[in-house]
């Protein structure tokens, strides 16, 4: 039975005024998340380290490119490779729209080998994505400190701390950019 406290006479226009206001801040966010993940879409490349745990100064580069999601209308697919010495492992993750927040996965997420994307939020020039598997909890920070450098820290929770693991700081693959026509 439905309580006349929430729905009083009038109250269709009510909960219809609800329902728009619930959706209004996702709409206004929409533009903006949009230009972040156009700014974070291309070739990418960079150094990262691990800074943390059993395999703490291990050294690597990234070499990655990201395009729109295929299936929504925000978020953007990362696909590549990170490099240790001689060893190549392949990296990927894709970061999609779901209700107010992002959802995703890296690798083949949590049930795999990777991890699950379970929460996310876009704020000017980051994204904050809440990451999971089994008992592991944390964050991946993915900040545009221009549109030529982004820089990326995974931190996970220890006890009632965040604590940050991997580094990684990617620039804009200028080798991947086609060049234009020089006229003489």
């Amino acid at each position: 039975m439905v309580s006349r406290f929430f729905f009083p006479q009038g109250g269709l226009y009510a909960a219809a005024a609800l329902a728009v206001a619930a959706i209004a801040p996702q709409a206004d966010a929409a533009p903006r998340d949009k230009v972040f993940f156009e700014t974070a879409a291309g070739a990418w490349k960079g150094p990262g380290e691990i800074v943390a745990g059993k395999y703490k100064g291990t050294k690597f580069t990234c070499n990655l490119t990201g395009e729109p999601t295929p299936d929504a209308d925000l978020g953007i697919k990362l696909d590549g490779t990170c490099r240790v010495g001689v060893f190549k492992q392949p990296m990927s993750a894709v970061i999609s729209q779901a209700g107010g927040g992002y959802k995703g996965k890296f690798l083949d997420g949590a049930e795999g080998k990777g991890l699950d994307i379970v929460s996310g939020a876009v704020s000017g020039d980051k994204i904050v994505v809440g990451i999971n598997r089994a008992k592991l909890n944390g964050v991946m920070i993915a900040r545009m400190q221009n549109p030529a450098v982004m820089n990326i820290t995974i931190s996970v929770k220890v006890e009632e701390q965040m604590v940050p693991v991997i580094g990684l700081a990617l620039t804009r693959d200028t080798d991947e950019l086609a060049v234009g026509s020089i006229k003489p």
